[in-house]
This record gives structure tokens, C-alpha cells and sequence, in this order.
């Protein structure tokens, strides 16, 4: 098992860990970047992104993340990549002195490694919740997402769905109106559950039309979503709907396993932080969507991220 000592583990390699690392790096602080899979994060998977400053043209999520990781790679910054952490722990008795910040605080597990450090930045990110249905994996990022206010404008005069009945989903759907010339909005019950309000401004708006007490029940496309199979809850019927593209709206799953225990997060998850990312317990700071936030988007997962290091650096700063 081998053994690593820094100052500062950063776990997940996404847009907020790769921003905490660009300014972890320019701090002087001694580190390590880890992640599960590959790096870049879920983002990857997005076909085109029109919102991030100063890519102005159609980039892709992983010609984006690839770009962050050359600016990476100009720092000779390399990401531990199928490094899973499965576990952080508080190392309250250790003594030893060995870093330059006064011991090791954290002990942070993976399969093949042992990672010793004085601060951790949590930027593992969070899942979104899927249907499981057949076809939905292949058609994720052509057609399949789980994001309007990334992917709206890709369908511009377009038929999509959105697939919830909260606030969030509804929310969603009239955005998409700004864009598409149809949406769908599917949802399992006979009624949504947004707020009073909202579903006001959904029934009036004309490009709405609602399939209630309807499930998926498959996608289907070759390279593309192309439709849907649905399946209606009160009458049982079978039914087939052609579409460009599909938003899932089921929930939000933050990846916290390893840590969960450590410090505290909201009723869903979510790792609760103050105005400088800093976490319940002195040393853990988390950036970008693992946290509880009002917005996940690209750009504020690097600003969390730098946010986040330079929280350390001020944290080790006065150790």
C-alpha cells in the first residue's frame, strides 16, 4: 500500500477540482488530485456548452475539460485518474510532524493508496437521479440530459420532454419554451407537485402540453434520441412519441459516500459550507456541486473550487 503525504488532497477532478488546483498550484501548497474514473466529470458528457465565458463558438464538455486539464498540464499538475477514495477519515491522534503544516489531519483510502494530508477539498460532484429504462445510458449527451440551462439552446425549434413534476422540472419546462417550439412534460402522477404558482405559468404557456400518470417506458434512437415509449398509469395503454430530445428532472444524488459520516450536509445530501467552501469540520472544504448551492453550473464549480484553495491556503496559513 503506498503512502502519500501532502497538504492538501483534492478529491474529484471536475471543473471545481481542476479549479482548485490551478490555484492550489499557484499558492505554493503541496498537494494531490484524484478521481474515480477519468478525469473531467460529468460534464464530459455534454454535447455542447454555449454558457462558459470566453467559448463563444460550440465547444463540447470534453473539449472544454480538455482545455482545463492542458492548463494542468502547464503546471506539470497530473491527476491521479481510477483513484477511488472510498473512505475519509479524522486522524485526531496522529503526532507525527513530517508536513511543513504541522501533521496530518486526514487519512483518505483508496483501493492502492494511502493519502495523508492536512486539508481535503470535497469536489466528488453529485449524479443525477435516472429513470433505469432501456436505452437511456446509450442516448445520455445525444439527446438524453440533465440540464436546460446547459443544453436549451441546442434545441432551438425543436420538439423536447422534460420528465418530473416538481418545481424544478416545471421551472425547466417554460425555460425550454424560450427555445423550443414544443414541450412535453411528462410525470408519473395525475397531478405535479410544484408549487401553486408555478404550475399557474405552466398551464398558461401554450407551448406546454402534459402527459400526466405517464412513465417511460424506453428510448429509442440509432445515433440520436429519435422517441419515446410510454406507457399511461390509469389506462395502461402504450404509446410512442417522436422527439429531439428528453430532460430528466428525478433528483439530484451528491457523491458523498466516502465522507457522509465526517461532516454535516442538508436532508438531500448535499455538503453544507459557508461563504469560503469550508465544511463542518476545520480542514474539509467542498466546491462545486457536491455542496448545497442554489446553482450547478460549469462556472460556478470553478469559482467554488478556487474559492475553495484559497480557503486553504489561508487555513494552512494559520496552523
Amino acid at each position: 500500500m503506498e503512502e502519500i503525504k501532502k497538504e492538501l488532497i483534492i478529491i474529484g477532478s471536475g471543473p471545481a477540482g481542476i479549479g482548485a488546483a490551478i490555484y492550489a498550484y499557484r499558492a505554493g501548497i503541496d498537494f494531490s488530485i484524484t478521481d474515480k474514473y477519468v478525469s473531467g466529470g460529468q460534464i464530459i458528457n455534454t454535447e455542447y456548452i454555449e454558457n462558459y465565458p470566453g467559448f463563444y463558438q460550440d465547444v463540447s464538455g470534453f473539449e472544454l475539460m480538455d482545455n482545463m486539464k492542458k492548463h494542468l498540464d502547464k503546471f506539470e499538475v497530473s491527476i491521479d485518474e481510477f483513484c477511488e477514495i472510498t473512505e475519509v477519515l479524522q486522524n485526531k491522534f496522529s503526532k507525527e510532524k513530517s508536513l511543513k503544516s504541522k501533521g496530518k489531519n486526514f487519512i483518505c483510502k483508496s483501493e492502492n493508496k494511502i493519502f495523508y494530508s492536512v486539508s481535503v477539498i470535497l469536489a466528488t460532484g453529485a449524479s443525477p437521479s435516472k429513470l433505469g429504462k432501456e436505452g437511456e445510458d446509450a442516448l445520455i449527451g445525444r439527446g438524453v440530459s440533465f440540464c436546460a440551462t446547459c443544453d436549451a439552446a441546442l434545441y432551438r425549434d425543436k420538439t423536447v420532454a422534460v420528465v418530473g413534476g416538481g418545481n424544478a422540472a416545471i421551472e425547466e419546462a417554460i425555460f425550454l419554451t424560450k427555445f423550443a417550439k414544443k414541450v412535453y412534460i411528462i410525470h408519473r402522477r395525475d397531478e405535479l407537485r410544484a408549487s401553486k404558482l408555478i404550475q399557474e405559468r405552466a398551464f398558461a404557456n401554450k407551448k406546454l402540453e402534459f402527459l400526466l400518470s405517464t412513465e417511460i417506458l424506453k428510448f429509442s434512437g440509432s445515433e440520436k434520441l429519435e422517441k419515446l415509449f410510454l406507457n399511461n398509469n390509469k389506462t395502461n395503454k402504450t404509446s410512442e412519441l417522436s422527439l429531439d430530445g428528453v430532460f430528466e428532472y428525478v433528483g439530484l444524488l451528491p457523491n458523498t459516500e466516502a465522507f457522509k459520516n465526517l461532516i454535516d450536509t442538508d436532508k438531500n445530501g448535499f455538503v453544507i459550507t459557508d461563504e469560503n467552501m469550508a465544511a463542518s469540520l476545520k480542514g474539509i472544504f467542498a466546491a462545486g456541486d457536491v455542496r448545497k448551492t442554489p446553482l450547478r453550473q460549469v462556472i460556478t464549480a470553478v469559482s467554488d473550487g478556487a474559492l475553495a484553495a484559497t480557503s486553504v491556503e489561508k487555513y494552512l496559513a494559520q496552523r
